[in-house]
């Protein structure tokens, strides 16, 4: 780490402490050379497989979007946002979990609709009707008694 101020580059560590749940470190330094101190924050970099869409195309893998769909599909419904972030996270996890330099839309689409199963069934059901496209009513209803089937069984 160069100093800010005279541009050494050895510093010593003379505090840490750990911030934002754990996720960023923050430092203070002190220059072996001019004496005087600094702060660095440390974060570790999340690196996510590239994203498979249903055209073929790549893309980079971002949370944001998971968290735009289940925000849509928990419109109304009395989950708390803090609830979808978590599920979000959960999601991002798995993703990175998977250990595998590309994945498909489709299984990240089905680990959410997982989540969401759990979470809300009413957000389940709207997630599941945009993202499986269903062909027509029968499918979207043969959804509907296989999830009313899975509660009286439950």
């Amino acid at each position: 780490m160069n100093c800010p101020f005279c541009h050494h580059t050895e510093s010593k560590v003379i505090d840490s402490r750990d911030s934002a749940e754990g996720e960023i470190i923050r430092r203070r330094r002190e220059c072996e050379k001019c004496g005087e101190r600094f702060t660095t924050y440390e974060r570790l970099e999340q690196v996510y497989p590239a994203v498979i869409k249903k055209d073929a195309r790549r893309e980079n893998f971002d949370p944001k979007k998971i968290l735009e769909g289940v925000r849509k599909a928990c419109e109304k419904r009395p989950v708390p946002i803090a609830t979808l972030e978590d599920l979000v996270h959960k999601a991002s996890v798995w993703v990175q979990e998977q250990e595998t330099e590309e994945i498909e839309s489709k299984k990240i689409g089905l680990k959410v609709m997982e989540l969401l199963h759990d979470l809300d069934e009413v957000a389940y059901v709207r997630f599941a009707s945009v993202y499986r496209s269903f062909e027509d009513l029968g499918e979207f209803m043969k959804e509907l008694k296989d999830l009313l089937g899975k509660q009286k069984s439950g």
